[in-house]
């Protein structure tokens, strides 16, 4: 028989992690407060409740909301904790910050939750080229994660991978 092709990759015990897998679903929402403040720029309590309270909190239902102010308003930090106490019924999460933020935030706590035992001395790949939003950090927490598992951590795919850690 001539020389057979043999698929190395997939007969090796080199274990993919890819984190759009983990990427949940439901709509990412800037919440921007300006259009609340007088003239962009000041709050006035008084008003600011009445925009709270008749706002119709369900449209966020499921969704991921990151709290900002795009004017340089100084904030103070019960406007932020008032919105978060109207939005955690209807919201999957809710942050002060941008979107990219609010990505880091959802992508902590799943990694938090990995359960990474199954990874114990394998040499692991993690996926790059993401087409979902997956924050940068995400790729470094699960790094950090895997280190004290893994045999060895590569980046990108089996056939192009770059190496980033080797157990001694």
């Amino acid at each position: 028989m001539p020389d057979e092709i043999i698929n190395r990759v997939a007969n090796s015990k080199l274990a993919t992690i890819d984190l759009e897998d983990f990427y949940p679903e439901g709509k990412r929402i800037l919440f921007d407060i300006k259009d609340w403040l007088f003239e962009g720029f000041v709050l006035r309590e008084k008003d600011f409740r009445d925009q709270v309270s008749n706002h119709d909190w369900s449209q966020y239902k499921d969704a991921y909301v990151a709290l900002t102010c795009s004017t340089d308003a100084i904030i103070p930090g019960w406007a932020y904790m008032l919105l978060s106490i109207h939005l955690e019924p209807y919201t999957n999460r809710v942050i002060t910050g941008d979107l990219e933020q609010l990505e880091t935030s959802i992508y902590q706590d799943i990694i938090n939750n990995l359960d990474v035992s199954d990874y114990k001395n394998k040499p692991i790949i993690i996926k790059g080229c993401a087409n979902k939003p997956v924050p940068q950090n995400a790729y470094i927490m699960l790094t950090n994660k895997l280190k004290p598992f893994a045999k060895s951590i590569m980046y990108g795919e089996a056939c192009s991978s770059v190496p980033l850690y080797k157990k001694k």
